[in-house]
């Protein structure tokens, strides 16, 4: 079984594909080709924002949103302590420091009332993540925010596709960032990434950092990198975007299928009313996860732990004096939480084969 199935949606778009690639092999415009243009429009479309800027990676579309709203060295962007590395590895890039607020128990998502105690003189964004393919609770983060002058980042790297009351992720604050990674619910066949944002002064600096600040060849306004988009990325997200929202209801699908299976066995996720949710990851929290992973990889099942280690434990990040202890929700799910297959091509007969292992291997364990 995989974990995640990229070959069945690859033979569903290979003929659009085929027929696109040929398009770029022959025209070898293979960096800010047409399909690139092409792309950002039809991501801006299906996200209901004004601009969608495509670029590099998902990293790279958090980098530059930070240098794009004015973060530098000294400064302060407070997040989560519960994601990916990227989240935080972007704000120490740029000089800034990184500071950690807790999450919320049940969707794992930041908790907007802890943030407003974490805001100083120093704070110059915020970075909510949208964990698991969740949005955070944005409209109470942007309140927040707001009355302090601060621009909220949404790291939209897995939630891209879901929904936060009627709208979708990215298209919630001041920038939304999403990663087109493979394995994301709209993913790439390499590293590819985009910003969105319904500001066009901000649309205009983010197109101008991705390529070295040049705002015309060879004039440089800026302080930029190179971020560029592929034209061939482009061309893969074009084919896998027309079939996306197909896509996005099997995920929506195979989620509320195993909530149904294993609505009491183990702690499922936790849909926040308004929301909905792609599943980059159905992830339950387990007692000995250890033990569980052991006997599920036993079974031919596949896992993974998305997050063993807070962000506050990293090595890296020990410098900020902040030990076991200092965010007890994100370290009490980075021991429990495993994530099961899932992908929008899960038959219903592996669902339920993944569901009866995941209770067979927990009747001798706890749920939490």
């Amino acid at each position: 079984m995989d974990f995640i199935d990229l070959k069945t949606q690859r033979d569903r778009i290979k003929g659009g594909l085929d027929h696109r690639l040929a398009r770029i092999f022959d025209s070898c415009q293979f960096i800010m080709g047409p399909e690139v243009a092409e792309l950002d429009k039809a991501l801006a479309q299906y996200t209901g924002v004004k601009h969608a800027v495509s670029l590099s990676s998902g990293t790279d579309a958090l980098l530059l949103s930070l240098m794009a709203v004015g973060v530098k060295p000294g400064d302060e962007v407070i997040t989560t302590p519960f994601s990916f590395f990227a989240t935080a590895e972007v704000v120490s890039l740029l000089g800034a420091t990184p500071v950690f607020v807790d999450i919320e128990q049940d969707t794992l998502n930041i908790a907007p009332d802890k943030i407003d105690s974490a805001i100083t003189g120093k704070t110059k964004a915020i970075i909510p993540v949208s964990l698991y393919g969740q949005c955070a609770d944005m409209e109470a983060i942007n309140q927040v925010a707001k009355a302090k002058g601060i621009p909220v980042i949404e790291d939209g790297a897995q939630s891209f596709g879901a929904e936060y009351k009627g709208r979708k992720s990215c298209g919630l604050s001041a920038i939304g960032c999403a990663s087109f990674f493979p394995s994301k619910p709209l993913g790439c066949y390499g590293d590819g990434g985009a910003c969105f944002t319904d500001d066009d002064n901000l649309a205009d600096t983010l197109r101008q950092l991705l390529n070295h600040g040049q705002d015309r060849r060879y004039n440089h306004p800026l302080i930029g990198t190179n971020a560029r988009m592929d034209t061939i990325q482009a061309a893969v997200l074009l084919e896998k975007l027309a079939i996306f929202p197909d896509e996005v209801e099997a995920r929506a699908r195979i989620g509320a299928r195993y909530t149904e299976l294993l609505n009491g066995a183990v702690v499922t996720p936790v849909i926040a009313p308004g929301n909905t949710h792609v599943y980059a990851q159905y992830t339950i929290r387990i007692k000995s996860r250890d033990q569980a992973q052991q006997e599920l990889s036993k079974k031919g099942i596949p896992t993974a732990v998305h997050y063993p280690i807070p962000l506050h434990l990293q090595p890296a990040y020990g410098h900020l004096g902040q030990g076991q202890g200092s965010f007890p929700v994100a370290e009490a799910a980075a021991a429990e939480v495993i994530s099961l297959p899932m992908h929008p091509y899960l038959s219903d007969k592996d669902i339920e084969h993944v569901a009866e292992a995941v209770i067979e291997t927990n009747q001798n364990g706890e749920a939490v």
